[in-house]
């Protein structure tokens, strides 16, 4: 694993912390996971096994330790470690038609229902609450849903651009 790469790596995933500590909570303090869309340019510049990997544990633990759900830590692990390996396979089925922004901000989109999904299930099954998913996924998921692929459309091709020009190895700068 190349050290610049992982540099970038550390550097979406502090902004994507940053954005995630500053954003204010809403239903109950629950937040939009910006760290989720940082965690998707990631696996979009490096789709790879290790680097997925290596996203999926430290956006799980920081978004974990920043976590205002009661209870938090461990569904944010089991819900990004599960978001970053399906979202990595959907980005290897469709290979040829992910540089295209439409198709990574669908991608986007359902990568953060698929989060929020697991998310409430996991802090369902795990703290043994008795919360409503419905209730939560309409009125924090799908709202994280919408806020995330407006981020990803706004924050995703500034990324390009600027790894296009440095001499990052990603599989933007491969295809260009």
């Amino acid at each position: 694993m190349n050290t610049k790469n992982l540099v970038l790596m550390a550097l979406l995933v502090s902004v994507g912390a940053a954005l995630y500590v500053i954003i204010p909570g809403i239903n109950g303090g629950m937040k939009p996971d910006f760290m989720l869309t940082m965690m998707f340019v990631g696996i979009l510049l490096f789709p790879n096994v290790k680097s997925v990997f290596l996203l999926a544990v430290t956006t799980g633990v920081i978004s974990g330790l920043f976590s205002t759900f009661p209870g938090g830590f461990f569904p944010n692990i089991v819900d990004k470690f599960v978001t970053a390996f399906v979202f990595f396979a959907a980005v290897v089925v469709l290979k040829k038609f992910v540089s295209k922004l439409p198709v990574a901000i669908i991608l986007c989109a359902g990568g953060t229902v698929l989060s929020g999904s697991v998310f409430l299930s996991a802090a369902i099954f795990i703290i043994g609450a008795n919360i409503p998913f419905s209730l939560l996924f309409a009125t924090v998921v799908l709202p994280a849903m919408a806020l995330n692929a407006i981020a990803f459309a706004l924050i995703y091709p500034i990324v390009i651009t600027l790894v296009k020009r440095s001499k990052f190895e990603t599989a933007v700068s491969q295809t260009a």
